[in-house]
């Protein structure tokens, strides 16, 4: 992936992704501003540390991959990479490995749905966010409490990828693919302009970017500038996980909550 950030760090990478949620409240600590400190000054020290381990929501996917491969940092800059955009390392997860570690993550959160989630594991789910946030965020409860379509929240939670048209000041407008829901599947949409946010108070996430890059978003931010394979890879993961809710799963979550929105 290339970054252009002030730093390279797997820190960095983290909160420039684990901002934009933050930022509106939906996970992590309440020191967003902290978090776009870090991000945008390019600072890796233990109070970042602290920030990031008050995650809980990405931290089973990056135990579950530290422990398979012998990593011992879970904050690893290359575990941080598979988690948020995907990489090799995905691949080297068992099912087993991954059943337990999110067992122990989120069995109580969901209750009730914990039996219909499960048979997103081995119906070829890897620690992915894509997978978190089409497999696992519909059933904790979270999303039919949002304020917003369900159908946008999914299409604004997953990292998304699009091609910088135009810079104006800290915003920019990106030429992406949302998603769309025809009462059956979800799927990727055709080509439309989304105007994004750059920077806020002279901080950013990204660093410098340019009309023509591709850029990675998450809710209405731009995390990163992103190389051809990253986004073939955001692209294979989120598809992959598409794919996986549509047709390899008796109980899908978010039909269960777009068919009743």
């Amino acid at each position: 992936m290339v970054t252009t950030g002030a730093s390279d760090t797997g820190l960095q990478l983290f909160a420039r992704y684990a901002y934009p949620p933050n930022q509106r409240g939906y996970c992590g600590p309440d020191d967003a501003r902290a978090l776009i400190e870090y991000a945008a000054a390019g600072i890796t020290d233990p109070g970042l540390a602290a920030l990031a381990q008050a995650f809980h929501g990405p931290l089973p996917y990056l135990n579950v991959m530290a422990g398979v491969t012998g990593i011992q940092d879970p904050f690893d800059r290359r575990l941080v990479e598979a988690y948020w955009v995907g990489n090799s390392i995905l691949e080297r997860v068992d099912v087993g490995a991954f059943g337990r570690v999110l067992d122990e993550g989120f069995r109580r959160r969901m209750g009730g749905g914990w039996g219909f989630f499960e048979e997103a594991i081995p119906a070829g789910g890897v620690p992915h966010h894509s997978f978190h946030v089409l497999a696992v965020y519909p059933w904790v409860g979270l999303l039919r409490g949002e304020r917003g379509e369900p159908l946008e929240i999914l299409d604004r939670c997953r990292i998304r990828w699009g091609t910088v048209l135009t810079i104006t000041g800290d915003r920019a407008v990106v030429s992406s693919q949302a998603l769309q829901w025809d009462g059956r599947r979800l799927f990727f949409g055709s080509e439309r302009p989304e105007t994004v946010t750059l920077g806020s108070d002279g901080l950013s996430l990204a660093g410098a970017v340019t009309a023509g890059d591709v850029v990675s978003m998450h809710w209405d931010w731009v995390c990163d500038v992103l190389d051809q394979r990253s986004v073939q890879n955001l692209r294979m993961y989120t598809t992959r996980h598409l794919d996986m809710v549509n047709t390899r799963l008796a109980h899908s979550g978010p039909a269960t909550v777009l068919d009743h929105a």
